[in-house]
């Protein structure tokens, strides 16, 4: 019933949400970190992309990897087998660092755009490191793969109603490449381009759809989130797990625990492995009733730019055995995201004891509400443009790992269609899904929600007018087409 031409990104919603709900530890039996041992601790993670375009010999959908590789001579495209060996890297460099005698840790952040085009161009040598680095259970301790939208869209703009769907895609694509072992290891989430919704309606959709896929953590950018009295937070805060509080218009609330990104996106950070030195300098913080290891916590592309090409191998290798070498005497680790809570949670930190968080801008917001009789989406709209007209500083886009770019002013010609795609799409098919699941396995709806997965892709709103823009109009009217718009 399902077609081989179409990604796997639907089909089995029950199947993963039962297994991804499964509670327990996941790296916890395994880490051979004793907590009150650790002083500091830092986790690296590298985010890898490449969108999916409509760009083959015959129009067809190929990634922009293989893209590179067929137009060698368009600006930086001779970089392409570079980045494919970024790709995959990883499974020599942690082996050769584990047979030195050191502890390494790394996570992992590829958009199932990325996956699948690898898939596309039958990049075997790239698929099995990738497995080996998902499945094998020597690398396991060291590996954490993160969660993230399976096509890099970029939240606060997504519709709603697709947040889910973009979450859900990725898992479908994790577990048909690595399986549903791998998959039910992957508990925290990275949001594409560090962007955090911080409109209440979206943030509050986009945190309970992320608990409902099972996800126990986010990372977020330092300046998208605010302590509830609307101060930054303070230095120390930075390198603790924080509460982060999602209120929507009607007052309903859910939470999530965040890890901290801290400073812009320089990939110099981990391409240096600037985390590893910074932690060197931390020591451990009061948190509730104990004291913890403060965490520095960085991600960057994996494969993007000079540093990460050629630099980053050589000082991740560095950095390693600089802290082997001062072994207990410093007690500076690599660790990852969730083997660092694990590690909390068993010596009985409490998530309740955490700083409580909220997203950038919302403490005005709930000012301005203050007094309203009750809590409801007419009164936080009102608020919202009353806002906006007195206060040029307030915005509801969102906050990602730089106020330079939007991803929303100056693409109505992509949004506008991205937006009718979405509702065109969930007219047709909430309807017969609701009515019987299994829709979700035919090809219609899969290249349906293929299209418009990749519609919302950050790429098409990143490139500014042309080309870029090009390409989304006319996934648009194949996604219409899918759907029986014309």
């Amino acid at each position: 019933m399902t077609d081989p031409a179409l990604p796997p990104i639907a089909g089995s919603e029950a199947e993963i949400l039962a297994l991804v709900q499964q509670p327990g530890p996941v790296f916890l039996p395994r880490t051979n970190l004793r907590l009150e041992e650790i002083r500091s601790g830092f986790a690296c993670a590298l985010h890898m992309h490449q969108p999916t375009i409509p760009a083959g010999a015959h129009g067809e959908l190929i990634s922009h990897l293989q893209y590179m590789f067929e137009n060698q001579g368009e600006g930086d495209n001779h970089n392409a087998e570079p980045f494919a060996q970024c790709y995959r890297r990883l499974v020599d460099l942690l082996p050769q660092l584990i047979g030195e005698g050191c502890n390494p840790r790394i996570m992992l952040d590829y958009s199932g755009n990325l996956l699948w085009g690898l898939e596309q161009m039958g990049r075997r040598d790239v698929l099995d490191a990738l497995k080996q680095l998902a499945c094998d259970p020597a690398l396991q301790p060291h590996v954490e793969w993160l969660g993230t939208f399976w096509s890099h869209a970029v939240a606060p703009s997504t519709p709603i109603p697709d947040l889910k769907l973009q979450i859900l895609a990725w898992q479908h694509q994790f577990a048909a490449m690595f399986g549903r072992g791998a998959l039910a290891r992957v508990k925290g989430f990275s949001p594409p381009e560090m962007h955090l919704p911080n409109h209440p309606d979206t943030l509050f959709e986009f945190v309970k759809a992320l608990k409902e896929c099972g996800y126990r953590w986010l990372l977020v950018q330092e300046h998208s989130v605010e302590n509830l009295d609307g101060t930054s937070l303070s230095h120390q805060q930075k390198y603790l797990p924080n509460q982060l509080v999602a209120r929507n218009s009607s007052g309903a609330e859910v939470s999530i625990t965040v890890l901290i990104k801290t400073q812009g996106s320089d990939t110099k950070l981990v391409g240096q492995m600037q985390p590893c030195y910074e932690a060197l300098g931390l020591g451990r913080q009061v948190l509730g009733a104990t004291t913890v290891p403060s965490l520095v916590s960085q991600i960057a592309d994996g494969e993007n730019g000079g540093v990460m090409m050629n630099e980053f191998p050589s000082a991740f290798l560095q950095a390693h055995h600089a802290i082997a070498a001062k072994g207990s005497e410093q007690a500076t680790v690599a660790i990852n995201g969730t083997e660092y809570l694990e590690l909390l949670e068993a010596a009985g930190v409490a998530a309740s004891e955490f700083p409580t968080i909220q997203a950038v801008q919302q403490h005005k917001l709930w000012q301005q509400l203050d007094g309203s009789p009750t809590p409801s989406p007419e009164a936080t709209t009102a608020a919202i443009a009353q806002l906006q007209a007195s206060d040029p500083t307030f915005s509801m886009a969102g906050a990602s790992w730089t106020n330079d770019l939007s991803w929303v002013e100056g693409y109505a010609n992509v949004l506008e269609p991205m937006n009718q795609l979405s509702a065109h799409f969930h007219q047709l098919f909430d309807p017969l899904v609701a009515q019987d699941p299994g829709v979700t396995r035919t090809p219609r709806y899969q290249r349906a929600l293929l299209h418009l997965l990749l519609l919302e892709t950050s790429c098409f709103r990143y490139w500014g007018q042309g080309t870029w823009t090009d390409y989304a109009c006319e996934i648009h009217r194949r996604g219409e087409a899918a759907i029986g718009h014309t």
